[in-house]
Parts: structure tokens; C-alpha cells; sequence
């Protein structure tokens, strides 16, 4: 359980998984221990997530998928950050991607290109050769 989440092994429901990620996770040793659990998708809002299924928002993380171009080639990134925080694009994610200035991708691009539901995008299952950022005070066990 997490807050009112009923969290099982991801491998146990792939009707709630992207099908990259369940790509991604089909044959991989670790699979077992990613779990999952249903939410509204309407609730992609870190709050409103949150409130909704009395999750600490301590214990929330969240994935951003930035962009940034340099020689006319765009360049993306996942940045995994504690829900608490914000990711640091302008100064970390920029410099990684080695680019000028780097953003959030626009949702309907990052929807596309991650092949998952806004709110849902998650680090496994992500294009071949996107970095991802993790930010070291994420940890794989809620905290709240």
C-alpha cells in the first residue's frame, strides 16, 4: 500500500502499462519488483495525485521529459526529481545535454516520442539513448 494505492508487481498487470514499458520490462531479472498500481488518470497533477490517494507528496517523485536543440538536433532527457523539489534544467539537464538552453518538452511531444500517457512517463521503457537524470535523493522505497 501507498496512501490508498494498492501497489502490485507491474508483470501482474500489463493492462495498466504502456507497451514500451511492458517491452522494456519483458525478460528483465528486476521486473518483479516494479510495481504498479490503477489511478486517474485525470490526476496527473503532483497535488491533486497526492490529495486524491493520501500519498505524502515526500514519498512522490516525478519524471520530466526536457529538450534542448544544438546543430539542429534536438536533444531529449529524462530527469527523475523528488515531487518536493524541481528538476534543474537550466543549470544540470542543459549542461548533460550540452546545449544552450534547454526546457520541458512540450506534453503532446514528450507524449509522443515516450510512446506514454501524460502523467505516466516513466524511466523504464524510454527511448534507446536518452540519458536519465536522477536526482540521488530519489530512493526505490517510499518514504512517507
Amino acid at each position: 500500500m501507498l496512501g490508498k494505492l494498492t501497489t502490485e508487481p507491474a508483470t501482474n498487470r500489463p493492462d495498466l502499462l504502456a507497451p514500451v514499458v511492458r517491452e522494456a520490462l519483458a525478460g528483465w531479472r528486476s521486473a518483479p519488483e516494479v510495481l504498479v498500481a490503477p489511478i486517474d488518470p485525470e490526476l496527473a497533477d503532483t497535488a491533486a495525485f497526492c490529495r486524491a490517494y493520501d500519498v505524502p507528496v515526500e514519498a512522490s517523485a516525478n519524471c520530466v521529459v526536457v529538450a534542448g536543440r544544438r546543430g539542429g538536433e534536438t536533444r531529449y532527457a529524462a530527469c527523475v526529481v523528488l515531487a518536493t523539489t524541481r528538476a534543474d534544467v537550466n543549470n544540470v539537464a542543459r549542461r548533460y545535454l550540452d546545449v544552450r538552453k534547454a526546457s520541458f518538452a512540450p506534453t503532446e511531444d514528450a507524449v509522443t516520442r515516450t510512446g506514454m500517457a501524460y502523467g505516466g512517463i516513466t524511466p523504464i521503457g524510454l527511448p534507446d539513448g536518452w540519458p536519465i537524470l536522477l536526482d540521488p535523493r530519489v530512493t526505490a522505497t517510499p518514504q512517507g
